[in-house]
């Protein structure tokens, strides 16, 4: 499996638990890559506009990510770094709970299912976990969280991998395109591009 060159932006609609848009632009940088996204949206009644800016080496893990939000409770910010090595700290205080933890994962985007997908290069049938350093919408509260992706047969140039988040109970099928990008994500959003 190879994905081709990220494309210059992407976006996603946000249905039906939480009802928005999310647009991201990719730039291309000497190491890796830098993505700037914002989603704004609705769930549950509660509006919610988070900003982020990503950095992933040229392995796919995920040096900085700069989070900001504006929601009922205000505005807020939080910065994740990593030395690519899965140590990680939060606003400048180490955080050893996301030791190990190669990515980054925003519960409002529909992008950073994209790094480990990338990063792990799943034959098919294989079967990889991908803990990740979740960071909430509302709070901006930071968490770690356990993934498993297990790739599938393409379906048509489509790529499909089955996801499990255990932390959550939470299950799906992702689709993604030829760029590595989530087309479909149940429960959660489309491609819309």
């Amino acid at each position: 499996m190879a994905f081709s060159e990220l494309p210059p932006w992407a976006a996603w609609r946000h249905h039906p638990e939480r009802v928005g848009f999310e647009v991201v632009f990719v730039q291309r940088s000497s190491d890796g890559y830098r993505v700037h996204g914002t989603t704004a949206a609705v769930e549950d009644g509660v509006p919610l506009v988070v900003e982020y800016h990503i950095e992933v080496d040229g392995g796919w893990r995920t040096r900085r990510a700069e989070v900001r939000n504006i929601s009922r409770a205000g505005h807020g910010r939080v910065v994740l770094e990593s030395d690519g090595a899965g140590h990680w700290t939060v606003d400048g205080i180490p955080s050893p709970w996301l030791d190990g933890c190669p990515d980054v994962d925003i519960e409002t985007s529909c992008l950073t299912n994209t790094f480990p997908v990338h990063r792990l290069v799943l034959p098919v049938g294989a079967t990889a976990t991908a803990p990740a350093a979740y960071v909430r919408g509302e709070d901006l509260n930071v968490q770690r969280i356990e993934q498993e992706y297990t790739r599938l047969e393409d379906d048509g140039g489509r790529e499909l991998f089955d996801y499990d988040c255990p932390t959550f109970d939470f299950a799906c099928r992702l689709t993604y395109d030829q760029h590595g990008l989530v087309l479909d994500y149940p429960r959660v959003g489309s491609r819309v591009d």
